[in-house]
């Protein structure tokens, strides 16, 4: 199948819910409900990720626990980086190049934009789109076919493979 990256952005978030900071904000229900039903389709296909980094905000905390509690994972094998909180493409590289050579399924579970402007850095614009122009909407999973490292990627130097957004899971 060759070296693969996905990417997840965190799951639906509340805004009521009295935290303080954005960081701190939890999922809402629809995120509790989607968060495992992205991980359950993961496991489906087989995509069990060998490494994974996580912004460490709590929405995404909360997405990625959910996730590798579906795949059979432990928290201790998921790396919170504090890059990812916000971070923009440019950072998003940068723990792209920190991922262990030996990788051949990687997982960044992130906010927008800056992981839907990663994917548009590695793919282009070749994920379609939702309604309301946005690629990556809550929850949302794309893969993406690497070349044989995780560093020293040029624009467009990849291959998008697929785009799944947990409406699509909601008749399952």
């Amino acid at each position: 199948m060759g070296r693969q990256l996905i990417l997840l952005r965190h799951a639906k978030s509340s805004w009521d819910s009295g935290a303080k900071r954005d960081f701190d904000r939890p999922l809402n229900k629809r995120g509790l409900r989607d968060a495992p039903r992205m991980g359950r389709w993961l496991k489906e296909k087989r995509l069990i990720p060998d490494h994974i980094v996580s912004s460490p905000a709590r929405r995404a905390e909360l997405t990625v626990n959910a996730v590798i509690g579906e795949l059979g994972l432990t928290k201790d094998g998921v790396v919170f980086d504090d890059v990812l909180y916000l971070g923009d493409c440019h950072a998003l590289l940068h723990a792209l190049a920190n991922f262990p050579d030996t990788s051949q399924c990687g997982l960044i579970v992130g906010h927008n934009p800056g992981l839907e402007d990663l994917l548009l850095y590695l793919c282009g614009d070749a994920a379609p789109r939702a309604r309301d122009g946005k690629i990556l909407v809550t929850a949302a999973i794309a893969r993406i076919a690497m070349p044989d490292n995780w560093h020293n990627f040029k624009q467009e130097s990849c291959d998008f493979l697929e785009l799944v957004r947990p409406k699509q899971m909601e008749s399952r």
